[in-house]
């Protein structure tokens, strides 16, 4: 055999080694890694500014590991600028009117998706679309008409006033009743027959089988209020009343800045929405799985 024979066969054969390399299964990863590695590189900036100086943080280039570690930056996190102690009421703040905005955002919007879902009556589509359309309207457009209605009610600086503007959200409703759409009718006409009322079906049967979208919508209607900032801006001026946002951006408006202990308060602003995100996050994922399949 020849040298020009056994180069052709070698050439051959790296030619039908790479035909069988999967060049689309290597191209989605190359781009699920870049893209994580974009997600992940904020939070990594995050929690490594959190125990530099200022002087570090602000750097180019920036040291992703810290020469030393400035746990003072989480004392004056917790201590505040002024030295109030604020921040563990500001904490309880978010977590109260989160986890009730949460709460309700569940209950009324999965009712009214049960509704609109399994309920035949007349003008149904239409009250569904009228609740679609607000979803149009941008927050900014009804955030002083709210304001108006909220200090003529006299809620300024209270929990009623922070959380009453989002009892219910139409994202909710809409995605309560896609889901439910889906849902075996002939479940609910065994229960009617056997005699049990709309709200042991409701409560029995509909909800313990809603679990993925339940949790999928708690964790959002969760996030949307724990990271809501333009509206406790505006009822809230009282310290004790204002929520984690607000805290966060007290740091802001200091002649100094201090870059660490502003990084320090948004990591542990973060370590609530990280729990709830892992211990449900079968369900978040379960939920979206489903919810994408059910639009297709």
């Amino acid at each position: 055999m020849t040298d020009k024979t056994i180069a052709s066969n070698r050439s051959s054969g790296l030619l039908f080694a790479l035909k069988r390399v999967p060049w689309a299964r290597i191209l989605i990863w190359f781009l699920l890694i870049v893209m994580l590695v974009f997600c992940v590189m904020p939070l990594v900036f995050m929690v490594t500014a959190s125990m530099m100086p200022a002087s570090d943080i602000i750097k180019m280039p920036y040291r992703w590991i810290p020469r030393d570690f400035h746990v003072e930056n989480y004392v004056k996190a917790i201590k505040g600028n002024d030295g109030s102690f604020t921040f563990p009421r500001n904490i309880l703040n978010s977590l109260i009117v989160a986890l009730t905005v949460a709460f309700t955002t569940v209950l009324l919007a999965s009712l009214t998706g049960y509704g609109l879902a399994k309920f035949r009556f007349r003008g149904r589509n239409f009250v569904f679309m009228m609740i679609m359309a607000t979803m149009m309207i941008p927050f900014e457009a009804i955030m002083i008409p709210l304001y108006m209605v909220a200090t003529g009610l006299h809620i300024q600086n209270t929990y009623l006033g922070l959380i009453l503007p989002f009892l219910v959200s139409a994202f909710g409703v809409f995605q309560m009743r896609q889901y439910l759409l889906t849902f075996p009718g002939e479940f609910l006409d065994a229960a009617r027959v056997d005699g049990m009322g709309e709200i042991g079906i409701f409560t029995k049967i509909v909800l313990p089988n809603c679990t993925p979208v339940i949790a999928t919508l708690g964790i959002l209607s969760f996030r949307g209020q724990w990271d809501n900032l333009l509206w406790p801006l505006l009822i809230v001026q009282d310290e004790k009343m204002k929520t984690i946002p607000l805290y966060i951006s007290k740091f802001a408006e200091e002649k100094a800045t201090d870059e660490g202990a502003m990084m320090a308060v948004a990591v542990l602003a973060s370590i609530p929405m990280f729990i709830l995100f892992f211990a449900l996050s079968k369900y978040f994922i379960g939920g979206a799985a489903v919810y994408e399949s059910r639009k297709g």
